[in-house]
């Protein structure tokens, strides 16, 4: 039995960007965020927080998404970013830069979490659990991690030892390990808690 969908939006009869981001717990490559704008009408019964969802149901939403949204957009803060104002800032960075490359300029934004700064000229609202709540958020956690995944996938090849094809990023066993035995690479966050027993690298 499939289970109910999810309301298209927060704030029916507006257009509304729901927003999240990806990779905000990882310890390389950067924090990836999307907004995404749905018609009203907007129902798919498989779609939820992205972290629920596995990597194909993930990869057949975000075709479905980009196929039906009436706007969406990709917003990006790298780990040097990361380093230099914090990961709170950053992902917020990425989620504005999200909402500037928007074809459509939204009413609202209705944000996944209790934190953001408020994007000038758009009223916004927060909603702790968001992404399974709206569907318009569940399809900005879609975008960006399916985003962010292919971006480590792709930095993979320039770094393997990492296995971020298969850790993307986050602070496994083996991701640590690699770290321990081959140091960090240009695309860690030096701000963070690298290894269990943190080590001092000079970068």
């Amino acid at each position: 039995m499939l289970k109910q969908a999810l309301p298209s939006c927060a704030t029916p009869g507006v257009c509304e960007a729901g927003c999240d981001e990806a990779g905000r717990g990882c310890l390389a490559g950067p924090v990836v965020a999307a907004a995404v704008i749905l018609p009203d009408d907007f129902s798919h019964p498989m779609l939820n927080d992205s972290k629920k969802l596995t990597h194909a149901q993930r990869m057949a939403l975000r075709k479905v998404i980009m196929e039906h949204a009436v706007a969406w957009a990709i917003g990006v803060a790298d780990n040097r970013e990361i380093d230099e104002i914090n990961i709170l800032r950053a992902s917020i960075t990425a989620m504005h830069r999200a909402v500037d490359a928007l074809k459509v300029t939204p009413g609202a934004l209705a944000v996944d979490g209790n934190r953001f700064t408020p994007y000038p000229g758009i009223p916004h609202t927060t909603y702790v659990k968001g992404d399974g709540r709206f569907a318009n958020i569940a399809a900005a956690s879609v975008l960006a991690k399916t985003h962010r995944d292919c971006l480590m996938e792709e930095y993979h090849h320039r770094f393997p030892v990492y296995r971020w094809d298969k850790n993307k990023g986050y602070p496994t066993k083996d991701h640590r390990a690699a770290i321990a035995e081959h140091g960090p690479c240009e695309l860690h966050r030096m701000s963070f808690r690298l290894l269990d027993t943190q080590l001092t690298f000079d970068f």
